[in-house]
């Protein structure tokens, strides 16, 4: 069932930007505070005739190591079209056996892992999520964690790697640093959005049914996935829904959208619970580069799932250039 509003009203959604006055400081403010990009990439044995693999370690928030992987297709003749992926929420980098499509492809493909996330889905991480000064009282999960002050929230920690993935797969020898695009489902829609919004130096950004967005909304119209987290915060904390909702904003997918100017392609399900597609179409309407949405009616948070990768493929092959054919 439709959980959400009909198709003719999201298609004309534009709600008022929940946009702190100093988000764009905040952020400057706290790229600039870390050191240049190391990365180290070490041959990684997966017995794959077709694609090679490698693991790789680079420093994210506060310097902290990162985990990833970098898959590769065994033939190439020089630096390749990249394409970092983010992973959704809970999930992590899991074995390079999971990620074979973009190498096949032809492209270079960085898996980026999730600092302290891996617990509840297939995929596990290997990063730890170290907080300086600890994170203070928070409900389950990780959207409420650090939430009384942007500085210490988590999502500045898992944001910040996610930038730094892309220098990353740029520092690789076999990556062509002028053709990287970002993508990813969920949590990793999200943090695309985030990595498309702070960075301008990508050629192209794949959200589906990205989650991360319009955090008001989504936290007062469904008590399914992650959203619920706040509502169960706010449960206890009554008085400290405004703080809440301000600190929120700066991690929001809406706010990063409107920073966005490369190329764009998202997905929406009009039956997902999970991330409402309200919360799609108010980062969509707001994304200030070149634009499509793919609508999935009758779906949920599975979105298109495997069956829309073959518009993907069709959109990167459009901005990254074809792998292996010169165009």
């Amino acid at each position: 069932m439709l959980v959400d509003m009909p198709l003719d009203r999201l298609r004309e959604y534009r709600p008022d930007p929940a946009e702190p006055a100093d988000f764009d400081q905040f952020w400057k403010d706290t790229l600039a505070g870390h050191d240049a990009v190391t990365a180290e990439f070490v041959p990684y044995d997966a017995k794959l005739s077709t694609v090679e693999v490698q693991d790789v370690t680079f420093t994210g928030w506060g310097g902290q190591p990162v985990k990833a992987w970098l898959l590769l297709p065994r033939q190439r003749t020089g630096p390749l079209p990249a394409v970092v992926q983010y992973i959704g929420y809970n999930g992590g980098r899991g074995v390079p056996y999971e990620w074979l499509t973009w190498s096949a492809a032809g492209y270079a493909h960085l898996v980026m892992d999730n600092r302290g996330q891996g617990g509840g889905g297939k995929t596990i991480a290997e990063t730890p999520d170290v907080a300086p000064d600890g994170h203070g009282s928070s409900s389950p999960g990780f959207l409420t964690r650090g939430v009384e002050d942007p500085a210490r929230h988590y999502y500045r920690r898992l944001i910040t790697d996610a930038v730094r993935a892309v220098d990353a797969a740029k520092a690789s020898p076999d990556v062509d640093p002028a053709r990287v695009a970002v993508l990813g489902g969920s949590q990793g829609g999200g943090l695309a959005l985030a990595a498309a919004g702070l960075r301008d130096d990508l050629a192209a950004m794949i959200a589906d049914v990205p989650f991360l967005c319009h955090y008001r909304r989504a936290s007062q119209i469904t008590d399914t996935g992650p959203y619920a987290e706040i509502a169960r915060f706010l449960k206890g904390h009554r008085f400290a829904a405004d703080g809440v909702l301000d600190t929120l904003s700066y991690f929001d997918g809406v706010n990063f959208a409107a920073r966005a100017t490369c190329p764009g392609w998202f997905s929406v399900g009009l039956m997902d619970n999970v991330c409402p597609p309200s919360t799609v179409f108010a980062a969509y309407h707001r994304y200030a580069g070149d634009k499509q949405i793919e609508i999935f009616t009758y779906n949920g948070h599975e979105g298109g799932a495997e069956y829309d990768l073959p518009r993907k493929l069709t959109a990167l092959h459009a901005t990254l250039g074809v792998p292996g054919t010169g165009e």
